[in-house]
């Protein structure tokens, strides 16, 4: 009898013993809930002692957002607005800073953080007196702005252009100022027209005593004429004077300079530079070279122009000057696989199919086409598109950070 007694009592403290190890197996067992696309913890079962932890998975909670009319930072509605919250008061130009106050019409003007401020081009234009109203007033080729504001010349070095967009007080060391409008510091050691002094220029008979050997003339060298000097684009290649500068340097093995041979699937040819055409190696595999073709030397024909990529330039689209260009509102036209292809500006659509009005939806800001043609927004509750996305807001903590829609 005790012995069946004393094995029920073990029996009974075997199952109560496994019941609790599965409920403490239960309770340890976190489960997750997804909400709104991600996954939010669900509160579970702590021991008392779990102190700090207990409080902090306890306080894990899901938040339900609705949809909303409230603008976001910087957005609001003007009188002007067409959908909600379609202003931008940070870089709108009509409404800069606040509603209705509207930056000069004059193409120089920006809103900028809600200011209008004015945009010059400092190759021909500066504000120098901080004044808006009177535009970019100031000039950088002046004495009193040269090349930017408050650098003021000297009456002996006045404000000249040493290179094509930068202005400077003077020509540079070693120049000379020799006037004209452009470009007019000469180096007096080897320009054959100022050779030594302004106007100085170099006959290139020279004295007439001794005649030139083919494709050479006397010019400048060290500042005194009568040097003899390869003409136009040849070069003495072989270093032997007699024979002249025997060498075109538009040949593909001495192209501008002797022995400068262009690598193999490319020609020599004359690009457009400062100094006039420049010789250099053109047209790699997958360019092709546009421009004109004129004779030298009478029969040599020679390359002026530059290399496209007839697959990806717009002004160059499938074949040497074809342009892409369009007049249809809010879109572009780009050179796509040789094609010349329209698209739309960013926060535009053409949500009618029609290609004579161009891109004419606002997805940014227009809730029936929000962030893409027939995408809508919540109409009942008045949802509000801002930059293409729906508004919402914690349904149970109304915020609007822009103020409310006017």
């Amino acid at each position: 009898m005790r012995k069946n007694m004393t094995a029920s009592r073990t029996l009974s403290a075997s199952l109560l013993l496994a019941t609790a190890t599965a409920l403490a197996s239960a309770c340890s067992t976190e489960t997750r809930a997804v909400y709104l696309g991600r996954e939010d913890p669900v509160p579970t079962f702590t021991s008392p002692d779990a102190g700090d932890d207990a409080e902090a998975s306890s306080s894990d909670t899901t938040t339900s957002y609705c949809p909303s009319n409230m603008c976001p930072p910087s957005h609001t509605t003007c009188p002007s607005s067409q959908f909600l919250c379609d202003v931008d008061l940070l870089t709108n130009l009509d409404n800069c800073g606040e509603c209705g106050n509207e930056c000069p019409d004059n193409g120089k003007f920006v809103c900028a953080e809600g200011r209008c401020l004015l945009s010059c081009n400092p190759l021909q234009e500066l504000d120098c007196d901080g004044i808006p109203d009177n535009g970019c007033e100031a000039s950088p080729f002046s004495n009193d702005n040269c090349g930017y504001c408050g650098n003021k010349c000297p009456a002996d070095k006045p404000c000249i252009q040493r290179k094509l967009g930068a202005y400077g007080c003077g020509c540079n060391p070693g120049e000379i100022l020799c006037g004209g409008s452009f470009l007019p510091c000469v180096n007096p050691s080897d320009d054959d027209g100022n050779c030594g002094a302004c106007g100085n220029a170099c006959p290139p008979g020279g004295d007439g005593i001794f005649e030139a050997p083919p494709n050479m003339y006397f010019g400048c060298f060290a500042g005194a004429c009568g040097t003899l000097k390869c003409a136009g684009l040849s070069g003495n290649c072989d270093g032997n004077a007699d024979n002249g500068c025997e060498t075109s340097l538009l040949d593909d093995d001495n192209c501008g300079a002797c022995g400068k041979r262009c690598e193999d699937g490319t020609t020599c040819g004359l690009k457009p530079s400062l100094a006039g055409f420049t010789p250099m190696c053109m047209c790699p595999k997958g360019s092709t070279f546009c421009g004109s073709f004129v004779t030298q030397g009478g029969s040599e024909v020679v390359q002026m122009g530059d290399c496209r990529d007839l697959s990806s330039d717009d002004r160059n689209c499938g074949g040497c000057g074809t342009v892409c260009s369009t007049s249809q509102p809010n879109s572009t036209m780009a050179c796509v696989y040789g094609k010349c292809e329209s698209s739309c500006r960013a926060g535009w659509g053409d949500c009618n199919g029609s290609p004579t009005d161009g891109c004419e939806t606002n997805i940014s800001s227009d809730p029936k086409n929000c962030g893409g043609c027939g995408i809508v927004c919540d109409g009942i509750a008045g949802q509000a598109c801002v930059d293409g996305r729906c508004m919402v807001e914690p349904c149970d903590e109304p915020q609007d950070a822009g103020g409310p829609p006017r």
